[in-house]
């Protein structure tokens, strides 16, 4: 057998509570804790590199590891410090990778002068058109994450949850759902899935095979979990890497664990 790189993909909640999920401050103590636990486990995979969800472009991240390496950087609150910052200098790394395309406003190949918003305005398209019942699963799927109030749940169910295989495919399926609001030749979910998530998503991909420097490669992707369907589906047809599960290292019992701690 030849021998390939090994990629995980940590598919992950934006702690910091971007968009509509419900979730606490993940400097508290209690949190911290927590974070430090799933930090703990995670060091079981051996990642010989650390890629966050921050655009490939971006140079400020190398800058704010570098000044966290010399403990004179305070984490925020998102996972790409809490949990990918924390993981890296755990490991011993000197660098951190981005790999992230985040093509708007102001450079999508497409809308050079400027990204059309209206185009892909889904959301707002399915409130006016009365079609919001496709804006969320049905009641027999999984939910999804902005549909939930994380405050209480721990860091390491959490994660379990987010990266089990069914709820993976229940992400994909409300993108899909989203692509059927329209009206007409009106097709602003389908606009955003085309223009903006698949091309996301394919050039992440992209930029992980980019920062791929030998079979010896062990990669953890820590990302938000809705992409982890489409990037997981990349990397499997290419058959260039070996995919790991992060349920192979997170474990219910050390949730348990944290349980009784507190």
């Amino acid at each position: 057998m030849i021998p390939k790189p090994t990629i995980m993909i940590l598919g992950s909640p934006h702690l910091a509570g971007w968009g509509e999920i419900k979730v606490d401050d993940m400097r508290t103590p209690k949190r911290q804790a927590q974070l430090q636990q799933l930090t703990d486990l995670l060091v079981h995979f051996q990642p010989t590199k650390i890629a966050v969800e921050v655009d490939h472009l971006d140079t400020d991240l190398q800058t704010e590891y570098d000044a966290y390496l010399k403990d004179n950087f305070q984490l925020e609150c998102h996972e790409i410090h809490q949990v990918g910052f924390r993981l890296a200098k755990q490991m011993g790394h000197s660098k951190i990778y981005c790999v992230d395309y985040w093509p708007w406003p102001d450079r999508h190949p497409l809308f050079p002068d400027g990204f059309d918003w209206d185009l892909t305005g889904y959301r707002k398209f399915a409130k006016i058109h009365r079609q919001e019942h496709l804006l969320s699963l049905p009641s027999n799927k999984v939910p999804i994450a902005a549909e939930e109030n994380l405050v209480d749940e721990l860091i390491i169910d959490l994660y379990i949850r987010l990266n089990q295989p069914e709820w993976v495919r229940s992400t994909h399926l409300a993108f899909l759902r989203y692509s059927r609001i329209r009206l007409g030749d009106e097709y602003p979910g389908a606009n955003w899935l085309g223009y903006f998530w698949y091309p996301r998503n394919i050039k992440t991909f992209v930029n992980l095979t980019r920062i791929t420097e030998s079979a010896d490669d062990r990669i953890l992707l820590v990302i938000g979990a809705g992409h982890t369907y489409l990037i997981q589906q990349f990397l499997e047809e290419s058959k260039d890497y070996i995919i790991e599960s992060p349920l192979k290292y997170l474990k219910a019992d050390a949730a348990e664990q944290a349980i009784d701690e507190d």
